[in-house]
């Protein structure tokens, strides 16, 4: 049974739940190479992946009660992306842990999007979902989403490779409680600059 999630405004943007109506911009963000730069192996996603994407999206917040919230431009009505909390399950060593992330299509990027949505959604993690941590995990040449990541007080905890595809990846992490003392493994390699999902 699907269940209603949230929606969170913030200045600009509403973070909402998933409609049918989004597979088309989504599948056109998800498809566009600069995009997926920094995404998994780096390959650009097909209409169908994108389907499949959605339909995890949506079951992750019956599942869990989080999960990633479509993002939506007020002004415009236009989908520019989504930003929200995922398990990264893709990252075996770092479980349980939950992820906050972000993915907005191109024309979307430099605005101070990416940031805004995200404290709206760390928040949420921690003042609705009940988190106590929350990490964020990009590719080591993702400065972008490594200066939001920042920007969220987040600090590094490691650097290390997925192992599905190889690359290598930092794991940004922050607590409810910002004095609570790094996971155990912390700085396994530790790299330079902090950092998720996209600029």
């Amino acid at each position: 049974m699907r269940r209603p999630h949230p929606e969170l405004p913030t200045e600009r943007l509403l973070l909402r739940q998933w409609r049918d109506t989004d597979l088309d911009p989504l599948a056109e963000m998800e498809a566009d190479p600069e995009v997926m730069r920094y995404i998994g192996d780096g390959s650009p996603g097909t209409r169908e992946r994108s389907a499949a994407a959605l339909e995890r999206m949506r079951a992750g917040w019956d599942e869990r009660g989080f999960g990633l919230f479509a993002a939506e431009e007020s002004e415009t009505g236009e989908l520019i992306g989504w930003v929200g909390l995922a398990v990264p399950a893709f990252l075996p060593e770092v479980l349980p842990a939950v992820e906050i992330g972000w993915r907005l299509r191109r024309r979307s990027w430099g605005r101070g999007y990416a940031t805004e949505a995200a404290r709206v959604v760390l928040a949420f993690a921690f003042e609705e979902a009940g988190l106590d941590r929350v990490v964020s995990i990009c590719h080591v040449d993702n400065l972008a989403s490594a200066r939001v990541m920042t920007k969220l007080g987040m600090t590094l905890d490691r650097t290390t490779h997925v192992p599905g595809h190889g690359r290598r990846v930092h794991v940004m992490s922050r607590s409810r409680n910002p004095t609570r003392p790094p996971a155990s493994g912390a700085a396994a390699d530790s790299g330079t600059a902090p950092t998720p999902c996209t600029p």
